[in-house]
């Protein structure tokens, strides 16, 4: 049987530990909170995030590291993005020599603009063989609930990529495989800044064609960038791109979209930020993302905007004027 390590219990990780199980492996699920530890196991629900969903029996938790990964052949990565590299450090000495990394994270590490795969590789020293990427159209409380869904295991091994992808299939998850691991990341990473858009203009009370405007022209952008980092521009058209990309600015369960929407409604970043419990990843993910495409002299216009409404205090409604008044061109251009 399959032992996975599931490192932390977030609502994410909470659900992919109960993915993982439902699929057949062991899983370990560690929680820094010994109290959630304990409820995992003695009541089998995570209190703090899907107290109404029952856990299979083949999880448990702890609040140990150490016991979380001990023989452990997939460590399943779930942490907030900018806490990833700090994590490693402690946690990749405890992690068997021929395990794989799982990462379910969306996001670019801030300073240094590395995608979550390449935090890995560097910071627990591991070959991209032993790597995969988990992305798609993943709202964790309805899969959490099973609503059918599908999702991408992207690795730079097939082998890899193989296994993971049979460690995670589900009667109401469907995972396919993808060797673009730069695309899929990509796509994941700035959706999240797109979806802080796109729950902007719910706030400022806009409808439907401005949302459609939006997810079309951020999809443009994300396919831009990657483009020029060298992706597949199909991956960008699957689900790790538009799947994810209209799912998370679609949905009042995204934290992103949420996030956006209290700025369009007029608070400030402090006070959204001192009021949402959950990690809303573009926030943090917007200023590598530039720093990439300016370097690569790539045009990123909803992302600048973004990054001007977050720390420069534009106003939302100043963002949209400023997007509808750029001088028009085609619509396709890479």
């Amino acid at each position: 049987m399959r032992r996975a390590a599931v490192l932390t219990a977030g609502s994410w990780g909470t659900v992919f530990a109960k993915v993982l199980a439902d699929a057949g492996a062991r899983v370990t699920l560690f929680a820094r909170d010994r109290a959630i530890a304990d409820a995992i196991n003695g009541r089998h629900v995570n209190p703090r995030y899907l107290a109404d969903v029952r856990l299979p029996d083949l999880v448990r938790a702890t609040s140990s590291p150490e016991r979380a990964l001990r023989e452990a052949d997939l460590v399943v990565l779930a942490v907030p993005s900018q806490a990833l590299r700090s994590c490693l450090v402690e946690w990749a000495p405890l992690v068997g020599p021929g395990a794989v990394y799982v990462s379910l994270m969306k996001g670019m590490e801030a300073g240094s603009s590395r995608r979550m795969s390449e935090v890995i590789a560097q910071a627990a020293g591991v070959g991209p063989e032993r790597i995969a990427v988990v992305s798609g159209p993943n709202l964790a409380r309805e899969i959490a609930v099973e609503h059918p869904a599908a999702t991408v295991v992207a690795s730079a091994s097939a082998a890899t990529a193989h296994a993971v992808q049979a460690a995670c299939w589900t009667p109401y998850l469907r995972p396919y495989t993808n060797a673009d691991v730069l695309g899929c990341e990509l796509g994941g990473a700035v959706k999240n800044v797109i979806a802080l858009a796109a729950g902007m203009l719910e706030g400022m009370g806009f409808g439907t064609n401005s949302l459609a405007s939006l997810i079309t022209r951020g999809l443009a952008e994300t396919a831009r960038l990657g483009t020029a980092l060298g992706a597949d521009p199909m991956t960008f058209a699957g689900l790790a791109g538009l799947g994810d990309l209209v799912a998370t600015c679609g949905s009042p369960l995204s934290r992103n979209r949420s996030f956006g929407e209290k700025l369009g409604r007029g608070m400030t970043l402090d006070q959204v930020l001192a009021e949402q419990r959950q990690v809303a990843e573009g926030v943090r993910s917007c200023r590598p993302l530039l720093a990439l495409a300016d370097g690569l002299g790539v045009s990123m216009p909803i992302t600048r905007q973004v990054e001007r409404v977050l720390y420069e205090g534009l106003p939302p409604l100043e963002a949209v004027k400023d997007l509808m008044s750029r001088e028009p061109g085609p619509e396709y251009h890479l």
